[in-house]
């Protein structure tokens, strides 16, 4: 049984899993259990967890997007909506929240962190790269690379 419990919620781009993967492996090293959670903040709205393991992060690397799905939430900015959301923290006994996304992510971990008093970590990860503050997001990079590599071969033919 773990001390501790903490949860993850992830948007889609290139790196997320390296990062979902990288968080379960530390987790795993201090006995902190991890729950992903499905489909973002709709998921953590609608108590959509899965139990996260060395062996469910196992080969995610080479996988595109995000193994825990995604959605974009206008729900959560409903006010109702967040506290159901944080009644599914409490309820699974969760300690903290991860939240790796862009700008809108980050805003909703902001209202977890701020309103609720929920502990949250933000880990941005946007092909954007437009999270204030932040030099280069997880998936920046990637999204840049591959773009250069398609007008390469373009060229090339």
């Amino acid at each position: 049984m773990s001390d501790k419990k903490i949860a993850v919620l992830t948007r889609d781009c290139a790196g997320v899993n390296a990062a979902i993967r990288s968080i379960v492996r530390t987790a795993d090293k201090y006995n902190i259990e991890v729950l992903g959670i499905l489909k973002g903040f709709d998921g953590l709205i609608d108590g959509k967890f899965i139990q996260l393991d060395r062996r469910s992060v196992s080969g995610i690397l080479n996988l595109g997007g995000t193994i825990l799905k995604t959605a974009r939430s206008k729900r959560f900015y409903i006010e109702s909506e967040q506290k159901k959301a944080v009644k599914n923290i409490k309820k699974n006994n969760i300690d903290g929240l991860i939240v790796i996304g862009g700008d809108g992510s980050l805003r909703g971990a902001h209202i977890l962190a701020t309103k609720y008093n929920i502990p949250v970590i933000g880990v941005p990860a946007t092909i954007d790269n437009d999270v204030n503050g932040v030099d280069l997001t997880i998936g920046a990079d990637t999204a840049v690379n591959v773009a250069l590599d398609a007008l390469d071969k373009i060229r090339d033919t």
